[in-house]
């Protein structure tokens, strides 16, 4: 069911608006839970053993258990209502923005919260965020042409819809998942000064400042909308964090500056040129003792080959170019050639605080939980999130 947004710059719904989010959000549960099982059971049965009759072994890669699973009416009837699914999710929150654009556009003055917002009117937008209708979102991150946050808002309320309740109230369970975990397994390590980069409207961010009240939070990305919004957002939770348009790439921040440096589910958008310049500038802005930590889609490597091939489906069907290349990345081999060593690498699954509670977490961070299981990075019943990252000791 979809869940209706807690903070005070949701818009207004109308029965009709409310009885739309859940038909589309209890459909997609529908897909990703019924129709994936039954994915499941045709590969099992069917794609995995034909593709053995031809090849003398079953798939052993994602890209193989695409190929075998490709001619199967299943991945048919589960691909074809999945896109249709997601186009509905942005059928049914485009038309509530516009029609309460005016009010959010008055919301961002009476807050001021162009005061927490440092644009760059120099900074191009990369074409993979300007130019790309990414997750099949008209106009994507970077739109303007209906209010100067609408592309922020239809961003919020679509991935209420689209998360089916299983990313929290307002959307910050990775945030409060992770930071909930590294509260529990580093309980001395209190950073002062944290980053989140690539944060599009903020909702992962305002948990660092929940888990670490006396820190400095600021906030990174390209797209203007996202950050104006998320500004606004943000001062309406009474959440004091700094928002910057700046591209991963070349952050302008002074090196030394940050205790953390985080990112969620960010690093699958970018291609491997900006994605390796964002681990060289992450390890710049750290100092000694500080952590950079990505919340992220498991690796292939560490997954079976189902598992991974559901996974990659966005790549191909979701307008998610770069998801796959990332996915095929060693996650140390990252960190390494960002200059952190093999030593301080750091990796971890931990339960969705959401759905498992404070304790569960916490049990997390005593033992470690397998990358390999259907539910981690997945969103469906019992989801669990990855992270990696390293410290940085000199």
């Amino acid at each position: 069911m979809a869940v209706q947004l807690q903070h005070s710059m949701r818009p207004q719904h109308s029965p009709d608006d409310i009885a739309r989010g859940r038909f589309v959000s209890g459909l997609r549960s529908f897909i990703l839970n019924d129709l994936a099982q039954d994915m499941r059971h045709a590969y099992d049965t069917r794609a995995a053993r034909s593709f053995e009759k031809l090849e003398g072994r079953t798939p052993q890669s994602s890209a193989e258990a695409h190929k075998a699973m490709r001619p199967d009416p299943a991945f048919k009837v589960y691909s074809a209502c999945r896109v249709h699914a997601q186009s509905m999710v942005w059928d049914s929150v485009i038309p509530v923005v516009v029609r309460n654009s005016d009010q959010m556009d008055r919301a961002v003055d009476e807050t001021n919260a162009m005061q927490q917002v440092a644009l760059d009117p120099n900074l191009i937008v990369p074409r993979n965020v300007e130019g790309l209708d990414v997750h099949l979102m008209p106009g994507g991150y970077a739109k303007r042409d209906i209010s100067q946050v609408a592309a922020g808002a239809i961003y919020d309320q679509g991935l209420a819809v689209f998360s089916m309740g299983l990313m929290g109230e307002n959307l910050d369970d990775i945030g409060l998942s992770m930071s909930a975990y590294i509260r529990a397994a580093f309980p001395d390590f209190k950073p002062r000064d944290i980053l989140d980069v690539g944060c599009t409207i903020g909702h992962n961010t305002l948990p660092w400042k929940m888990a670490y009240p006396e820190a400095t939070v600021h906030a990174v990305d390209v797209a203007a909308p996202g950050l104006i919004y998320g500004a606004t957002r943000a001062k309406l939770q009474k959440a004091d964090i700094h928002f910057h348009q700046m591209n991963a790439e070349s952050l302008g921040f002074e090196s030394g500056s940050f205790d953390v440096v985080f990112s969620s589910m960010f690093l699958h958008e970018l291609s491997a040129k900006t994605r390796a310049a964002f681990f060289k500038e992450a390890n710049r802005l750290l100092r000694p003792g500080g952590l950079l930590l990505n919340m992220e889609l498991p690796p292939n490597s560490q997954m079976g080959a189902f598992e991974g091939f559901y996974l990659d489906w966005d790549c191909y069907y979701n307008n998610e170019p770069f998801y796959k290349g990332f996915r095929d990345q060693d996650p140390r081999a990252l960190c390494r050639a960002g200059g952190f060593d093999d030593a301080d690498y750091l990796q971890f699954v931990v339960p969705s605080i959401g759905i498992y509670g404070a304790e569960a977490v916490e049990e997390a961070a005593r033992a470690p939980l397998s990358v390999d299981q259907e539910t981690t990075g997945r969103l469906a019943e019992g989801v669990q999130w990855f992270g990696f990252g390293a410290w940085k000791v000199a």
